[in-house]
């Protein structure tokens, strides 16, 4: 049965304090049939969040009163809806410290409205995707046990939660252990073919991933590195 195109579109959530680029990035995702309301403060974005539950956040890193990454860290505590961070802060720290507080993108002013667009559909196609279930509990050793049926992780009897990502990225490098996978295959499975230039995105999960599994995550066991090509994860009995 064809689906009506009006209950496909999707609703944006853009939260900036410049009235100027509010109006581009609706323009633009409006162009592209999605729905756009916005908010102008940290305080206003958590009060649409309740009022009208979007798809997606566009979050504007530097606002009055609260910035970005309080609001980001305020919509973690109510909310996963995807975040993409759109901020003047370039740097590498800005970067890793929006992710490591739960945005699931993080672009620098000044961007292009059609980048915009393509990482928001990519997220959205991400976040849409079917549950990835092997059909059997996983003993790697005595100290982990992964069962992605019940998207459970156990790291020395007691259960460790994985974000979507650190969850999707873990699948593909359990289903090819011992085979090393490139950061570009890493990136097109985990993230979409428009993140294939993004390499630090499969660093810095990595490395949430470690912290998380690893006994020792600067001396890992588990999800093993190979220099300048990609990761492997450790063999493990059948």
């Amino acid at each position: 049965m064809e689906i009506n195109s009006h209950q496909q579109r999707k609703t944006i959530l853009a939260v900036d304090d410049e009235p100027r680029l509010i109006e581009v990035v609706s323009l633009n995702l409006e162009l592209e049939g999605f729905d756009v309301i916005s908010a102008s403060n940290g305080y206003e974005a958590l009060q649409k969040l309740t009022e009208r539950i979007p798809d997606l956040v566009i979050l504007d890193g530097m606002m009055p009163e609260m910035d970005g990454f309080q609001t980001l860290k305020e919509i973690r505590e109510i909310s996963t809806v995807p975040v993409i961070m759109l901020t003047v802060l370039g740097e590498e720290v800005d970067k890793i410290r929006g992710l490591e507080l739960g945005a699931d993108d993080y672009m620098i002013k000044p961007f292009s409205p059609k980048e915009l667009a393509t990482r928001v559909k990519a997220i959205l196609r991400r976040a849409e995707m079917p549950t990835l279930t092997p059909k059997t509990e996983i003993q790697v050793d005595d100290t982990l046990v992964i069962d992605f049926s019940r998207r459970k992780v156990i790291v020395r009897d007691e259960e460790v939660h994985l974000r979507p990502t650190e969850y999707r990225l873990l699948y593909h490098l359990v289903n090819n252990a011992g085979h090393v996978m490139t950061h570009e295959s890493l990136l097109r499975r985990v993230w979409g073919p428009e993140y294939r230039d993004e390499d630090h995105y499969v660093w810095l999960y990595i490395t949430y991933l470690r912290k998380k599994i690893e006994k020792d995550p600067k001396n890992p066991e588990y999800i093993l590195g190979e220099r300048g090509i990609g990761y492997r994860f450790k063999e493990f009995p059948t």
